[in-house]
């Protein structure tokens, strides 16, 4: 820790060998076909040479590999762009070397993936020794906590491949052998985390990992990749190239092993939706009529009285299969659909007078094309959805409970089962 706290000190006077551009794109291929999906990576490039020369070996390596997989990158130094809605028209942000520091920028980015935004972060952007200050990201969607440890100096390490049916996964071997970095550990057990589903572990057989022997593992369990259920997110603990530090020399790539890249690109394609794992909307049928069960009490989302003419509630009842409980899901735009009633498809599920406050309740409106008439479906990792108003960022709500006639509301999305739905055809 003290070598690393030292280095840390070290680091704004190195910002100027960062020659990577403040935005490094977009870099799609030249042909007309459209884009499978966007990416924005965030960096600040102002600590540790290693975590500055991996950034910008990233800038150049994440625009070739657009090039070849049909999508887009974009590099900034703004972070601001989280708090005002600027990746609202990226499907996958990436935090190369940091994480939001202002409540804003946290906020944003909290809104961006609770609404089904995809994210990938490597190494430092999961550092801190004050995960109290920001909870929600480091305790919960992260699940790591406090940095506890780290390794030095940056090597290779057999990792062990622990869940192969993951799409950034399947393409693993069991083992294999990683890019040079510099590896950290956690104060919080991965493994008791129930949303938490490591990927890849450091195998017994790198131990001891290090090169210096005060600050090398001997022995333990160490996750270097992983995923939280609850959203569409992938942690990569690598991303810290070997360094000359007197001369500020690269001595290693993070991208010099094909197996470690093969992770990297299968999980930008599904994060982005481009390939296994279905992107949100799918795999929901635009011609299929559904009724939407949710996970508290097994209620269905119901049309009050069967009624179709505007203000008609919207409400949770015991599931009967009438029409007044069978909905069908026409995509609008940017992963949106309007959810029309069967009884009339010209009448949408709507926020009540376009409010963006929490438990605005919802009716039946001919649909106008607003943001409030618009959901978002995000797939959750059992197969369950929940659905982010356009308007708000607010997800369709029971009150979690099975009592008949409850109207239904917008609230801040969570993982409470009280916005989880399950989908049936009928």
């Amino acid at each position: 820790m003290t070598r690393l706290a030292a280095r840390l000190l070290l680091l704004p006077a190195l910002v100027l060998g960062l020659t990577a551009p403040a935005h490094a794109g977009p870099t799609s291929p030249a042909a007309a076909q459209a884009p499978d999906f966007k990416v924005i990576a965030f960096y600040s490039g102002t600590w540790d040479a290693a975590h500055i020369d991996f950034v910008k070996e990233a800038n150049e390596w994440f625009p070739r590999t657009a090039a070849q997989h049909n999508f887009t990158y974009t590099a900034t130094t703004d972070w601001n762009m989280l708090a005002n809605g600027g990746v609202n028209d990226y499907q996958v942000v990436l935090f190369l070397d940091d994480a939001p520091k202002t409540a804003a920028q946290r906020t944003g980015f909290e809104r961006y993936v609770r609404a089904g935004g995809g994210w990938m972060g490597f190494h430092v952007s999961a550092f801190t020794t004050d995960a109290g200050s920001w909870p929600w990201y480091y305790n919960s969607f992260l699940g790591s906590g406090n940095f506890r440890s780290n390794t030095w100096g940056p090597t290779t390490a057999v990792l062990r491949t622990e869940d192969r049916t993951h799409p950034a996964t399947t393409g693993l071997p069991a083992t294999f052998t990683s890019s040079v970095s510099e590896w950290y550990s956690w104060s919080n057990d991965l493994r008791s985390n129930p949303n938490i589903r490591i990927l890849a572990s450091v195998d017994p057989r790198s131990f001891p990992l290090g090169t210096d022997p005060e600050q090398s593992w001997y022995s333990g369990y160490y996750p270097i990749l992983w995923t939280n259920t609850q959203y569409r997110m992938l942690y990569a603990n690598f991303g810290h190239n070997a360094m000359n530090y007197d001369t500020n020399t690269r001595l290693s790539s993070t991208f010099a092993d094909a197996t470690q890249n093969r992770f990297l690109i299968d999980g930008l394609k599904w994060l982005g939706g481009a390939a296994n794992g279905p992107a949100p909307g799918d795999p929901i049928s635009e011609t299929a009529w559904y009724s939407l069960t949710s996970a508290a009490g097994g209620a269905c989302v119901d049309a009050r009285a069967a009624a179709t003419a505007n203000g008609t509630a919207i409400q949770q009842y015991t599931c009967n299969g009438t029409l007044a409980q069978q909905f069908q899901f026409r995509s609008t735009a940017g992963g949106y659909s309007r959810i029309a009633a069967r009884g009339n498809p010209q009448q949408v599920i709507d926020v009540t007078g376009v409010s963006v406050a929490d438990d605005a309740p919802l009716q039946l409106w001919s649909y106008t094309g607003g943001g409030n008439q618009q959901w978002r479906p995000v797939r959750e990792a059992d197969g369950s959805y929940h659905f982010v108003a356009r308007h708000s960022g607010k997800c369709l709500s029971t009150d979690g409970r099975a009592t008949n006639s409850v109207p239904l509301v917008q609230r801040p999305c969570g993982t409470s089962a009280a916005q989880s739905f399950r989908l049936r055809t009928g």
